[in-house]
């Protein structure tokens, strides 16, 4: 197959690792792989997108501006078998979209009309997410789970990046991870871990967006943030346990990245953690409740916590593929 995807953001994050990671393993399948990129995506930065593109797909460019337009006429002039869009102005780009091919989209958040009604079939990574899908789009989508590919730690890294920070081994180190934004309840986790009041801990926030100022102003010398982490699988090897505060969390790629690295999980009832709970292992918290989040550090913490051996399989890219490649010839056979 001829397949287009459609990524018309500029800095990396779990979404974008979740497209280039797709991209690739469809390239190493044998299809046809493009991949539709703003030029702000190729910046020199360590956050940038391009430089981690698989080079069997092929990378289209577009400006930054007028992006949507530029996209919608790279899919006219390719005509692929299958054009993939993830986030709301590659969506735009495909609403008014003819032709032969097949245009589908991720949800990556959740379903909204303006972006989603007007495609051929949608994919949800959790099942809370199909009750909003009306039909009969709702019958040409599908459910297809999220996936985590195995990341191996540089070998020095726990002890390399405690050092870094002055955090010894008998420290307990509680870490969270991913964008800095009012959704995942880092304010909540801040004030939580200053609640339980933990002598023998530190926290670390990776990761960087709009809210980081203001939350580096409410943490205290316990709480270290060192922003972006190009290498994200070095701090999940060199914290203890990992604590997702999350308000909203569509399915929470970070919470099987914590379990690939057999880190005991503290979550909120977010989305994402409610469909992973069987997987987490350990009660879930109240949204937005700062005393119950301080329990849960508080138990975590009381003992020296030891890696936790999570049934991973159903999560690896091997057992999502076909399943999207179904999906894409179900949609391809419904337009004849």
């Amino acid at each position: 197959m001829r397949i287009v995807h459609l990524l018309l953001t500029s800095r990396f994050a779990g979404t974008e690792r979740h497209v280039l990671e797709l991209a690739a393993a469809q390239a190493a399948a044998g299809h046809d792989v493009s991949l539709v990129l703003r030029r702000a995506a190729g910046q020199p930065r360590a956050d940038a997108i391009a430089q981690r593109v698989d080079p069997k797909v092929k990378i289209v460019w577009v400006g930054n501006l007028l992006s949507t337009w530029q996209a919608r006429r790279v899919v006219q002039r390719l005509r692929p078998d299958v054009a993939h869009a993830h986030l709301s102005k590659a969506c735009h780009a495909l609403r008014r979209l003819r032709g032969d091919g097949l245009r589908v989209a991720t949800l990556h958040i959740r379903y909204k009309a303006r972006q989603h009604r007007d495609l051929d079939g949608l994919i949800a990574i959790a099942p809370w997410q199909l009750a909003a899908i009306p039909e009969p789009l709702r019958s040409q989508s599908v459910q297809i789970d999220n996936w985590t590919m195995p990341h191996t730690a540089d070998s020095t890294a726990r002890a390399r990046l405690r050092a870094a920070y002055g955090i010894d081994a008998t420290t307990v180190l509680v870490g969270a991870l991913g964008r800095i934004e009012r959704s995942k309840g880092l304010d909540v986790l801040i004030d939580a871990f200053h609640r339980a009041n933990l002598p023998d801990a530190r926290l670390a926030i990776i990761g960087q967006g709009r809210e980081f100022k203001r939350l580096r102003a409410l943490a205290d010398a316990t709480i270290i943030m060192p922003g972006f982490a190009a290498s994200p699988q070095d701090w999940l090897a060199a914290f203890d346990v990992f604590v997702s505060a999350a308000r909203s969390e569509p399915f929470g790629l970070v919470l099987l990245e914590a379990m690939q690295a057999g880190l005991p999980i503290v979550a909120s009832a977010s989305e994402g953690a409610q469909h992973l709970a069987t997987q987490i292992g350990t009660p879930l918290v109240g949204i937005d409740d700062a005393t119950a989040l301080a329990l849960a550090l508080r138990t975590a913490c009381a003992t020296p916590p030891a890696r936790v051996e999570y049934p991973m399989a159903r999560f690896r890219i091997e057992a999502k593929l076909p399943q999207i490649d179904a999906f894409y010839r179900m949609g391809l056979a419904r337009r004849g």
